[in-house]
């Protein structure tokens, strides 16, 4: 994707709006999630404190673990990652976002992670869990920091789906049968064939209850898995913004099945990105070395594409719609 004008005026908005903070503090927390199990919870958080290379898993980043948050009534933005993720998966762009001044939150969705793939097609058990997350940071992580008038939300392949429904989406799980019927090799497919018992395949009047969050003031969604299940009845409920991303050359969830689906049936146009020659796993957290020997199929990208600069592209562009819509 070329250097836009739209990028530089991003880029601008957020230099103006919100400086760089001189440091990015982290710290973990297990949102209480009933008789489920807690969620691992990463919050990546704007502060004053000094910063050092900090273990995130596989990554590591300048950070200042545990340090006093800097500002009240801040915006805050969640994060879902997709399938078989954890809180890291996008911790380039939560970094980036904490940065720009924003409290970012990001759970391990629990049974759809990269220790446990047991509940991968809960997908109205992640949003509820995105829910709760919202819930602890907005009223009890750290009283008066977060605003609760300004809450956003971003989310990548199922995480993308998983937003859209926490905005108001209700997707017809019917459509899922002939769907998958017509292409069986594809992604959502194999891993729905590989799971049959999960609660994805229950269609019509049993389909799984989804909570709205009506605090949502805007959405991220970038290659959203089972697009094709949004109608424009579907999604008519989804009222605030969208910021819409696609990979061209996306071989997980192609098109015209996914994105276009979405583009097509929101109420009003999205913020529409389609980014040339970017694969599926370019919207993640360029890669450590340790995580590309770990999982070289999400750490590879097209000839010629460099993701880390893609990335300082992505994350502009986010921060400057995130910066619109959540101002006070």
């Amino acid at each position: 994707m070329k250097m836009s004008l739209a990028f530089l005026l991003a880029a601008l908005v957020v230099l103006v709006v919100h400086p760089a903070a001189a440091s990015v503090g982290f710290t973990m927390v297990h949102v209480p999630d009933g008789a489920e199990p807690a969620l691992e919870t990463g919050v990546w958080y704007p502060t004053d404190a000094p910063s050092r290379p900090t273990t995130l898993g596989l990554f590591t980043q300048d950070l200042a673990p545990e340090a006093p948050v800097r500002g009240r009534g801040l915006a805050l933005v969640v994060i879902s990652h997709g399938n078989g993720g954890n809180f890291a998966s996008h911790a380039a762009t939560a970094f980036a976002l904490a940065q720009a001044g924003f409290v970012v939150a990001a759970p391990t969705h629990t049974g759809d992670n990269h220790r446990d793939q047991s509940r991968a097609t809960d997908i109205a058990g992640r949003t509820r869990g995105l829910a709760v997350v919202i819930d602890h940071m907005a009223s009890r992580w750290a009283p008066g920091v977060i605003d609760p008038a300004r809450i956003a939300a971003f989310g990548h392949s199922a995480g993308a789906f998983t937003v859209l429904t926490l905005a108001g989406g209700e997707p017809d799980l019917s459509r899922i049968g002939p769907h998958c019927a017509a292409n069986p090799g594809l992604y959502d497919c194999r891993l729905i064939a590989a799971t049959r018992s999960g609660p994805v395949d229950r269609p019509g009047p049993a389909a799984p209850p989804f909570l709205r969050d009506g605090r949502l003031r805007g959405i991220v969604v970038a290659a959203p898995a089972l697009g094709f299940t949004f109608s424009p009845s579907g999604l008519a409920a989804v009222t605030a913004p969208v910021q819409l991303w696609q990979a061209a050359d996306d071989a997980i969830l192609p098109s015209p099945l996914y994105a276009e689906p979405v583009r097509d049936a929101l109420p009003r146009p999205p913020e529409f990105h389609v980014v040339e020659h970017a694969g599926h796993f370019d919207f993640l957290a360029p890669c450590s070395a340790a995580l590309a020997r770990a999982a070289p199929a999400i750490c590879t990208s097209a000839s010629g594409f460099d993701r880390a600069e893609f990335s300082r592209r992505f994350d502009a562009e986010v921060m400057g719609f995130l910066t619109r819509m959540l101002s006070p």
